[in-house]
């Protein structure tokens, strides 16, 4: 019989990777496509662009494997190939948040009151971005290199009590010293960015609510043209933030906790898992349905389907004429 909890749990990450890959995928080929035919990217979607190639990569270098051991193949990497899984793994989620927060103080910067230290922050944020996103890249690169001399497969492999086990791989941190202080300083750089997501996020809905009482006297028929494309940016910005802060917020709440254990199970770290990783696969679902250009994009996608069949009906009726004619 069947074990119910690996068949939710595969399910569980079927799920994920349906959703997470094919609206990661869309929404990279449509900036892709944006920037070839339009020769230049918004700041915004630059950055955004960089989020959903950081989700992929989660779904890929995690989501998959988990699937596949939920499905039971057993022994799938060697010690090689989980080094390289879980140092992509950890710099694409470390990435994630970062670009996620850069997002959200991109937006607090744009939507900031038009002063001179003001202007100057938006000149130098807008012209540097990919900059920006390269030098975090690059930390991150940096700060995760342990990933590689602690992680091994855990197939015919002792480990000390001080090890994370995760399904196919295990990282070994072999003393409790540096198993807190890893932990420690991960979960500090966590929170570090997801406090510079809430602070920025708070003033964003600070100047929408300034926003919304300063057009509250227009006319109905101005009032939409109040709502800028920042402030519809803005929403949006806040909505991912928030996505982000629950689902990430418990995992590393989780985190913190199994610092207090000498030795994490699977199915502790199954449930991490669950919640870091649904970020990647749900945030494509808000990106598409709050971007201007994806939804202009997609429209764009149904008219030229709506024409195309339309002439293809034409096409037709003038064939069954000649023929009746005939």
């Amino acid at each position: 019989m069947l074990d119910i909890y690996l068949v939710l749990k595969a399910f569980g990450f079927f799920m994920m990777i349906v959703i997470g890959i094919p609206g990661n995928l869309y929404i990279l080929l449509k900036f892709t496509f944006i920037r070839i035919n339009k020769k230049k990217l918004l700041p915004t979607n630059t950055i955004l662009m960089t989020l959903v190639v950081m989700n992929l990569l989660i779904v890929l270098s995690r989501i998959i494997p988990q699937y596949l051991h939920a499905l039971g193949v057993k022994h799938l990497m060697d010690d090689t190939r989980c080094q390289i899984f879980l140092y992509t793994y950890r710099v694409s989620r470390a990435m994630s948040i970062s670009i996620t927060s850069l997002l959200s103080c991109h937006q607090c910067i744009l939507i900031a009151p038009s002063a001179k230290h003001w202007i100057y922050f938006k000149q130098k944020m807008t012209h540097n971005v990919l900059t920006i996103i390269i030098t975090i890249l690059f930390c991150n690169l940096v700060i995760h290199y342990s990933a590689i001399s602690n992680a091994h497969s855990n197939y015919n492999a002792t480990t000390s009590i001080y090890t994370l086990h995760l399904i196919y791989c295990d990282m070994d941190f072999q003393t409790y010293y540096t198993y807190i202080i890893n932990g420690a300083i991960f979960a500090f750089i966590d929170f570090l960015f997801v406090g510079f997501m809430v602070i920025a996020s708070s003033y964003i809905v600070y100047r929408l609510v300034h926003h919304g009482r300063s057009i509250k006297g227009i006319r109905s028929s101005d009032r939409g043209q109040g709502r800028t494309a920042e402030y519809k940016a803005s929403r949006a910005v806040i909505i991912l933030v928030v996505l982000y802060v629950a689902l990430f917020g418990l995992d590393n709440s989780m985190w913190i906790y199994t610092l207090t254990l000498f030795n994490v199970t699977a199915n502790m770290n199954d449930a991490r898992i669950v919640l870091a990783c649904s970020y990647s696969a749900l945030s494509p679902i808000v990106i598409i349905c709050t971007n201007p250009k994806l939804k202009q994009c997609g429209k764009s996608f149904q008219m030229r389907n709506l024409l195309i069949w339309k002439k293809q009906n034409i096409v037709e009726r003038n064939i069954q004429v000649t023929c009746i004619s005939k």
